[in-house]
């Protein structure tokens, strides 16, 4: 009874939840030992829009040609059920290092969804999967000093983990109170532009599809994350990982995959990443990540063993974000309450070296350099 008092007062303000265990959780890994992952069709690219608490993003990352990186975003809210807010955000990275990054966030108004929740509108702003289901138009005139005109088109196909990519949780799993699911482009042919107050900026090159749904507090499904975004000439490496707090286990969820053009070489849940070096961060006192181990493991569909590895320094830090701070107001609602809750993200772009995808499919030995995108996110002990 005390724990079923405690979980109603986290639902309700936020708060730490009582420890379940890790019989409160199924990670998508339990499914990905029979299946390990299942390429999406056009009907599974739709919109949740869930009428619970719940965040819901579409994440475009961006890696152009003439070396300028970022992406664009959309985030769909519902806090207990009560009210729903969406943000456009957009960033961009310069290649030119003394250059101030970009970064624009909007509250939208008159949100809505096409009827078969493939497209998303609101004033100023739309998101549209393309009729064939292979590309999406990304539009936003939501703030004059980052006004988006990109396509993101699929290059390889898209994938979730085991068959349906979720993640449960909850003390009786055949009713779960909260879910995560990612489901991944790997791999995308982008173009198009996001004009700032300083002109256009090309967007030609490759990039990243990310729709990730938490269906819960997020601070309650997650207390750190790992995301990884390699592109290279001819593979794609990707991961996301995030660990649980203590109250499901400090379980790691770890999904990620190996691509290249118009196939799949490996998807699933048995990666891992490591940081190798670290040091405190004396503003907040997290373990900021100064290197990093990426593995990847699996096979292909014909069966041949897979394992890629990427080591590299994390010296060039692009930036360190305090979420409470710069997120809009409708996180600050989800996490209000939150005893311990400091999240802070940690994004990097190795600069300085050659960032080198160490990949053997079965007796083959392939070396892929390419440019890479990672972050470090810290929520809760």
């Amino acid at each position: 009874m005390f724990k079923w008092a405690q979980k109603q007062l986290a639902d309700v303000a936020g708060t730490k939840e009582p420890i379940y265990g890790p019989s409160a959780i199924r990670s998508v890994a339990e499914q990905a030992k029979m299946t390990p992952y299942t390429e999406l069709k056009k009907d599974e690219m739709k919109w949740v829009a869930m009428s619970s608490t719940s965040v819901e993003t579409f994440t475009f990352y961006l890696m152009g040609d003439d070396g300028h990186t970022g992406f664009v975003q959309v985030i769909h809210s519902n806090v207990a059920g009560i009210r729903t807010t969406s943000q456009f955000n957009s960033k961009i990275f310069y290649p030119d290092t003394t250059k101030e990054t970009m970064w624009s966030t909007s509250q939208l108004k008159d949100v809505d969804f096409s009827e078969d929740k493939h497209n998303f509108y609101a004033q100023d702003c739309a998101v549209e999967l393309s009729a064939d289901g292979e590309s999406y138009t990304i539009k936003s005139m939501t703030d004059t000093k980052a006004v988006v005109n990109i396509t993101v088109r699929k290059a390889a196909p898209g994938f979730v983990a085991g068959k349906d990519g979720k993640t449960l949780y909850g003390t009786d799993l055949s009713n779960p109170w909260g879910a995560m699911r990612h489901a991944f482009w790997p791999r995308c042919v982008t173009e198009g532009t996001i004009v700032t107050a300083q002109g256009p900026v090309d967007f030609k090159g490759k990039g990243l599809f990310i729709h990730a749904l938490q269906g819960m507090k997020p601070h309650h499904a997650a207390a750190r994350w790992n995301f990884v975004d390699f592109q290279g000439k001819e593979y794609s490496a990707i991961m996301m990982e995030h660990t649980t707090p203590p109250s499901y286990g400090a379980t790691v969820v770890n999904v990620g995959g190996i691509v290249k053009d118009g196939e799949i070489i490996t998807a699933g849940c048995t990666n891992k990443a490591t940081h190798t070096r670290t040091k405190q961060d004396n503003e907040n006192s997290w373990p900021e990540p100064e290197a990093a181990r990426f593995e990847w493991s699996g096979e292909t569909k014909d069966g041949k063993p897979v394992e890629a590895l990427l080591e590299t320094e994390l010296e060039d830090r692009l930036d360190k974000i305090d979420v409470m701070a710069e997120v809009p107001g409708f996180v600050k609602q989800i996490v209000a309450g939150a005893a311990g809750t400091k999240p802070y993200i940690y994004q990097y772009m190795p600069r300085k070296q050659k960032i080198t995808l160490k990949l053997k499919i079965g007796d083959e030995e392939i070396l892929e350099e390419g440019i890479l995108f990672s972050e470090a996110t810290f929520i809760s002990e």
